[in-house]
């Protein structure tokens, strides 16, 4: 396949990220399922392979600079490219909700070492093999990042800056010949089902304003928007975040 790509994905042992690594191997593309939990993403490649396509697991803890770098070598060592990277990993306290007085600085601290730390260590890591294969990097921003949450702090202030990161790395990097665009996606995860339990107005929140009355699936809804930003279809589009969450968001 002309178009084949070597595709590494944050946190692509479960919820949004596994349906991200499964739309990508649909595309024919080599994806690396790179997480910290082993058992899972072994799965996840392995449920990739029965199905024809090409997958592998890579241990990566987004928050240290030994394991993306780590991470990244070993997939060089292994494909000798990588044209794309998804950062799709975040924060296990994402779901929980609360007030920013009931915020404690080391949970405010995870938050931004998976999201903003880990954009910026697995940016660092992959800058010269993207540059080598003309590639492209995908953050995965949120709503939360346009609009805030109310009951969601930490987690809006890290997807907001996120689009910021992104915004300048594609000026520093466009005549470089990598793309850098964040995608906001709205899905239905096991993350989105837990915050829902934690806040059961939380759901008739979201879904009161959704004007196509559902969430996205990983797969089919979020996934090719994925590969899109990681394909030539996409060759003129760098700092851009693309919403893909069925309307939901009143701001763009």
């Amino acid at each position: 396949m002309a178009d084949k790509k070597v595709v590494m994905i944050t946190g692509a042992s479960g919820g949004l990220g596994k349906g991200l690594a499964l739309a990508c191997a649909e595309q024919g593309w080599s994806v690396w399922v790179a997480a910290r939990r082993e058992s899972e993403g072994n799965k996840v490649a392995a449920q990739i392979e029965h199905s024809g396509g090409a997958a592998r697991f890579v241990h990566c803890d987004a928050g240290d600079p030994h394991s993306v770098d780590t991470a990244v070598a070993t997939i060089l060592a292994a494909e000798s490219r990588l044209d794309g990277l998804v950062h799709n990993a975040t924060s296990g306290l994402s779901p929980r909700p609360g007030r920013v007085s009931e915020l404690s600085l080391n949970d405010f601290r995870d938050h931004v070492t998976v999201s903003l730390r880990g954009s910026y260590l697995l940016a660092r890591a992959a800058f010269e093999p993207l540059q080598s294969s003309q590639g492209a990097l995908v953050l995965l921003s949120s709503e939360a990042g346009f609009e805030g949450k109310a009951r969601l702090p930490a987690y809006a202030a890290v997807k907001a800056a996120q689009r910021g990161f992104a915004r300048s790395l594609a000026r520093e990097w466009g005549n470089c010949g990598i793309r850098v665009n964040c995608l906001a996606p709205l899905a239905s995860t096991e993350a989105m089902e837990d915050a829902f339990r934690r806040d059961p107005e939380m759901e008739q929140r979201v879904m009161a304003r959704h004007p196509m009355q559902r969430l996205g699936d990983s797969v089919k809804d979020i996934g090719p928007a994925v590969c899109f930003l990681l394909s030539q279809n996409s060759r003129y589009i760098t700092g851009h975040t693309l919403m893909v969450d069925g309307g939901s968001c009143p701001v763009t």
